[in-house]
């Protein structure tokens, strides 16, 4: 039996709405970054092990930033879990090697954490790769 068309339109449009919650998240995240002297050379960055919210360069470093945005600040973190972190280094390894320039770079995983009535909180340096 189909689902009435409401509640397949909820559905449809809660996740719309978590998508553009992402998207803004990941603007506001961008522009505190530049503030701080940040140049966003990527966002969205679609590899096939995952997406990189943001990829952004600061002095010899290329940072590969995750963002999220949750109530607070610590369920913001509890979502970075260490799955998570292991996609995130074999997309930013995707990332880098297909830019010759960037090769040689050093880089890491930064974590830029959102909550409402909240500065945003960056995390430099937030977990070292597995090697």
């Amino acid at each position: 039996m189909a689902k009435p068309e409401r509640e397949r339109a909820g559905r449809g449009g809660d996740r719309r709405r978590r998508e553009q919650a992402g998207r803004r998240a990941e603007t506001a995240a961008a522009l505190w970054l530049q503030l701080k002297g940040y140049r966003i050379l990527d966002r969205r960055a679609r590899m096939p092990a995952c997406e990189i919210d943001l990829v952004a360069r600061k002095g010899k470093f290329v940072v590969f930033v995750e963002v999220k945005s949750r109530r607070s600040h610590a369920q913001a973190l509890e979502a970075v879990t260490p799955q998570l972190r292991q996609r995130l280094e074999e997309a930013a390894n995707q990332w880098v090697s297909r830019r010759r320039g960037l090769r040689e770079a050093l880089w890491r995983f930064d974590v830029v954490l959102l909550a409402p009535g909240r500065l945003p909180k960056h995390m430099r340096d937030a977990w070292r790769a597995e090697k």
